[in-house]
């Protein structure tokens, strides 16, 4: 018999924080960096833990270079070739600290990473990226990668259970991504019918991937720096921007122009736009599971980095937490039916 959790689970836009008293003068005084020491590879990060989504029209190396000057963090899309990892190696030594090669779980990955870390053995991190985690094929896959790369940090999703979370790190993962379903190109929840609230989906995840000195990624979900205070509020050790970066000089996909105006192409990894760019088509087997939209290009990604990270400074000093680290300490959490007043929308000069 079907069975029904009957447990209301929240999304971002369902909540927002309670505010607490602070003994913080400025936002200047908050502390962003996180330092972890990861459980399976031992290795030590410090840095601010905001990532760009390994998709390519955001996860690029020209991103990777602009985020690295706020000590942030991109996942590397799949598709560069072993002469672009060098090139982009031989260039920029010290942005490699804040860099994650991305990889699917068939062999051709295994052995075009396996020659990438033999070409640019700096990197340290690997993302080993599925729309579904669950399969006993991913499973076997992050312990494939883990025996070959013992001393490598291990990135690995999709779930969004804490089940699957435990299983994920004792095979051999580091980091687990959490989210399915919340992108705002991803079409997965209304192509199947499968998802879960991403702001219970990082709670429940959190505290699974803690109990075992694990870490997790909130990834999608997020439309604006609001969101991703609640990300971390919520227990998240890295929140993974996609949207919110694509538009960018340093974003990937086709800069389209029209009645005077600039856009750039943004589109999913499971989209038909995706897997004809990377695949030659859709599968017949399958659907495709992304949307293609065009977003109005916005100019360097810096100015939208300082307003996401003075949005989380911000949101740090209602709750009163000096460090990020103590956000999610701090935070509480209250059920709301709306965000904004939404009375001048569309009035914006």
């Amino acid at each position: 018999m079907p069975r029904i959790d009957q447990e209301i689970k929240l999304d971002f836009k369902d909540v927002l924080i309670r505010p607490k008293r602070s003994t913080l003068r400025s936002r200047a005084e908050v502390d962003l960096n996180r330092a972890f020491t990861f459980r399976n590879s031992s290795a030590d990060y410090d840095g601010i833990p905001i990532m760009a989504s390994n998709m390519d029209t955001v996860g690029t190396f020209e991103m990777a270079i602009a985020l690295d000057k706020h000590n942030c963090f991109t996942t590397v899309h799949k598709h560069y070739q072993l002469e672009d990892w060098v090139k982009f190696a031989d260039k920029n030594p010290t942005v490699l600290k804040n860099v994650a090669v991305s990889a699917g779980a068939s062999k051709e990955d295994f052995d075009k990473v396996k020659k990438i870390i033999e070409l640019v053995p700096a990197i340290n991190y690997l993302c080993l990226d599925v729309a579904n985690g669950y399969s006993q094929l991913f499973v076997d896959c992050v312990a494939s990668f883990r025996d070959e790369f013992p001393k490598k940090t291990i990135i690995a999703g999709n779930v969004v259970t804490g089940e699957m979370v435990e299983e994920l790190i004792l095979t051999g993962a580091d980091i687990i991504k959490v989210g399915i379903g919340p992108g705002s190109v991803c079409t997965t929840r209304k192509k199947t019918g499968v998802g879960y609230p991403q702001l219970s989906a990082v709670i429940e995840c959190a505290d699974s991937a803690h109990g075992l000195n694990g870490h997790i990624i909130s990834d999608g979900g997020c439309t604006n720096p609001g969101d991703v205070a609640k990300a971390f509020g919520a227990g998240a050790d890295f929140v993974m921007l996609g949207g919110m970066l694509a538009g960018h000089e340093q974003s990937g996909g086709e800069t389209i122009e029209r009645n005077g105006k600039s856009f750039k192409c943004f589109y999913g990894m499971s989209s038909a736009t995706a897997m004809e760019k990377h695949h030659g088509g859709v599968a017949e087997y399958r659907a495709s599971e992304g949307k293609t939209v065009e977003v109005p290009f916005k100019g360097d990604v810096k100015n939208t980095m300082n307003d996401i990270l003075g949005g989380l400074r911000s949101a740090c000093t209602y709750t009163g937490s000096s460090k990020l680290k103590e956000m999610s300490k701090r935070c509480t959490f209250i059920r709301v039916t709306q965000q904004t007043n939404e009375i001048f929308r569309g009035s914006e000069v």
